[in-house]
């Protein structure tokens, strides 16, 4: 089986740090989020990827270059033109199965079970506010009786999370070339709750099947939330601290260089790191940042950035400078 993986959008919620990087290549808990998705694929037996790129491609691109395990293909999405649009450049005329998933959500489910699935499923979570998302409307036996992107007035609280199981990628595929040619669009976009209207006017069955956990990125709150969860999740690995107080769960590169300082808890610091004589709790340290003497807490550290001397909360992207 193979997986859509939508990896096109930009993320400006989280300037700056999507000023040099996708948000999709945001890092929680030592890996980009894209790396957490494709290593749950790949553990439920999926190895073939179609990675939707646009924003700052390359990033991507050089991330999963020479993975091992892998088969990769990445189809650009050139104009932002919604979900649908996106998914539509890794279908293909098949009636093959595909699975699509968001690239900057990550979920925590039974993928196996998922997967082996009969009928095209939908992946669900009851929300507080459900006019933010795609919502369905379910009978008893958990079939969809319809699907509305972001209601005025929404049927119920089943929030689409952003994981798909399509049994006919094909069929899809017709259906949102439909949209296409019809220029079809909600909110100005093709979206692909649209589409799969279209294939539930046509008698396609769909189920849907609620989800473990949804560990939004959207926002740095929420992304700090996310770093928090899965180091809970995975546990700590403290690298190669120095006279230092750790604090799990942690993760620290084996390349980062941590030294006299009191690290965690949830806290992520990238290769190549420097931090020295810190205190440093609930943040996300990137890669070849340079820290000293910095009291932080609830901050998200760019690549290449130096920060020294700061004593409240930070939120610096890539090659920035703070001195106090």
């Amino acid at each position: 089986m193979k997986a859509i993986i939508p990896a096109a959008g930009i993320g400006t919620r989280l300037r700056p740090h999507t000023l040099t990087r996708p948000k999709v290549m945001l890092n929680v808990a030592g890996k980009p989020i894209i790396g957490h998705i494709a290593d749950t694929l790949t553990e439920a037996g999926i190895h073939q990827l179609s990675i939707i790129v646009g924003y700052k491609k390359e990033r991507v691109m050089d991330y999963f270059k020479g993975k091992e395990g892998l088969q990769c293909e990445f189809p650009e999405q050139k104009e932002m033109l919604g979900l649908g649009h996106a998914v539509l450049y890794g279908l293909e005329e098949t009636d093959e199965p595909v699975l699509i998933i968001l690239g900057d959500t990550i979920i925590n489910t039974d993928y196996k079970t998922f997967i082996s699935r009969e009928t095209h499923t939908l992946g669900v979570v009851q929300v507080d506010d459900p006019r933010r998302f795609g919502i369905v409307e379910t009978n008893e036996e958990g079939h969809v009786l319809s699907m509305v992107e972001k209601p005025e007035n929404p049927p119920g609280n089943l929030a689409i999370a952003g994981l798909y199981l399509i049994r006919n990628q094909g069929m899809l595929k017709e259906a949102i070339e439909k949209l296409v040619r019809d220029q079809q669009k909600t909110r100005g976009e093709y979206q692909l709750t649209d589409a799969l209207k279209i294939m539930m006017d046509q008698g396609e069955i769909f189920t849907a099947a609620e989800i473990d956990s949804w560990l939004d990125c959207g926002k740095q709150e929420t992304l700090l939330e996310t770093n928090r969860l899965i180091l809970e999740q995975k546990g700590s690995r403290p690298g190669n601290a120095k006279n230092c107080a750790i604090i799990p769960p942690v993760y620290i590169s084996d390349d980062a260089s941590v030294k006299n300082s009191v690290i965690g808890p949830y806290v992520s610091i990238g290769a190549g790191a420097d931090i020295c004589g810190s205190v440093i709790r609930d943040s996300i340290i990137y890669e070849e940042a340079d820290i000293e003497h910095a009291l932080l807490s609830g901050a998200i550290i760019g690549q290449k950035t130096i920060c020294k001397g700061r004593l409240k909360p930070v939120n610096l992207g890539d090659f920035s400078e703070s001195f106090e």
